[in-house]
């Protein structure tokens, strides 16, 4: 069975630092893509950052990017957000997803399988 399971949200003030987890299970960790998405109340999804099968290529949004930085370990089987400087806009339930990557040691685009979330809050 399937599992990915995002941990380590809460609430903080602006300027702090927390840093998620998603530890998976059911499935060849390695031999996927992994992504970060948030979804803040009354919005749609957005991407925030993906890193490829082997962690030698990232993205991070705009919005993110100097702020936030993915990383993986494939023998735990968990990726990672740490997240710097934290803003109230910030706020929002944070997945991990899984992409299966067939195409090689690519960044995630179609994600296969996905977390429920965490929740994130950031006060000002």
């Amino acid at each position: 069975q399937v599992q990915l399971v995002e941990s380590g949200g809460g609430l903080v003030q602006a300027g702090g630092s927390l840093r998620l987890s998603c530890a998976t299970s059911g499935f060849t960790f390695s031999r996927y893509a992994m992504g970060w998405f948030r979804q803040a109340p009354g919005k749609e999804r957005e991407f925030v950052a993906g890193i490829s099968r082997s962690g030698g290529s990232t993205r991070h949004a705009d919005s993110v990017k100097g702020r936030f930085t993915i990383s993986r370990d494939n023998a735990k089987n968990t990726v990672y957000l740490q997240m710097n400087n934290l803003q109230p806009e910030d706020t929002a339930v944070y997945l991990c997803a899984a992409d299966r990557a067939y195409a090689g040691d690519t960044l995630p685009t179609v994600m296969d399988y996905w977390g429920k979330g965490t929740l994130v809050t950031v006060s000002s």
